[in-house]
């Protein structure tokens, strides 16, 4: 099959692709906030060095989607540009981000991103890096695993202030750094960066016949829904278009104001 590309924006809310053995849907649900859309999901499908790759990403901007724009049409061409992807894929994705983010940093644009991208390399292993609190969760056999981390103020506490910042977490709101962000990294963010990080976190995994389906999404869905619940709540739907709608209308009718996205990615379809 040849491969087929995706770039997902805000003018869809819903679809689905399928290449490499790989299938995927995604929804995106607008939250109740008076911006625009903010969330950019991604999915590519590609042949590059001898590799099948599938390429899938999400994005939560804030301060407008003006830096989630830019990671749509830059991030993956960065990681691929590294030469030791495949060898040392941690090495090469904190690299990639952090080249990224420097890129980024002499833009105009004052806001930022969360990111948490994965690559399937010949449906055999998984490549995850995250920064912020937009989340992977893969399904081994039932089992949530969740690979990504959520960097919140709170848990950052110390990464914070070592950069100089503060977190403040005044009753009846979360965590923020200097009062202002709700993540303790993020790409962009220029007025913030001196206090935040874009070190990603990253995870390689084996994928086996265990592994049954990921779910990439940003954090609406996740502040709403527990993993296994997500997982429980889509393991029976085969469509991967299917199954991302219903985890963002359960979002949704679980009283999710943020901007609710995600995408599903099945493997060994």
């Amino acid at each position: 099959m040849a491969p087929r590309v995706f770039s997902f924006n805000s003018s869809r809310e819903t679809g689905k692709g399928e290449s490499f053995h790989v299938m995927h849907g995604f929804s995106k649900i607008k939250g109740k906030a008076r911006h625009p859309m903010e969330d950019v999901l991604v999915s590519l499908y590609k042949e590059f060095k001898g590799h099948k790759l599938g390429l899938f990403a999400v994005y939560d901007g804030h301060l407008g989607r003006d830096v989630a724009d830019y990671l749509e049409e830059n991030l993956f061409d960065t990681i691929l540009d590294e030469p030791d992807l495949f060898c040392n894929p941690k090495t090469a994705l904190e690299n990639a981000y952090h080249s990224t983010d420097a890129v980024i940093l002499q833009m105009s644009h004052p806001g930022g991103s969360t990111a948490v991208t994965a690559i399937v390399v010949d449906n055999k292993r998984l490549l995850v890096a995250n920064v912020g609190d937009s989340r992977a969760v893969l399904c081994e056999a039932g089992e949530a695993k969740q690979l990504s981390v959520d960097h919140e103020p709170s848990a950052e506490r110390q990464l914070v202030e070592s950069r100089g910042g503060h977190v403040t977490h005044f009753p009846g709101d979360v965590a923020r750094v200097d009062g202002q962000l709700a993540v303790a990294r993020a790409f962009g963010d220029k007025s913030l960066k001196q206090h935040l990080s874009a070190e990603p976190h990253v995870c390689e995994v084996i994928l086996s016949e265990r592994s049954e389906f990921m779910i990439l999404g940003s954090d609406g869905l996740w502040k709403v829904i527990e993993n296994q619940v997500a997982v429980d709540l889509i393991r029976g739907i085969k469509d991967p278009e299917e199954a991302a709608k219903c985890l963002t209308n359960t979002a949704v009718q679980k009283k999710s104001r943020d901007d609710i996205s995600c995408i599903v990615v099945r493997f060994h379809a």
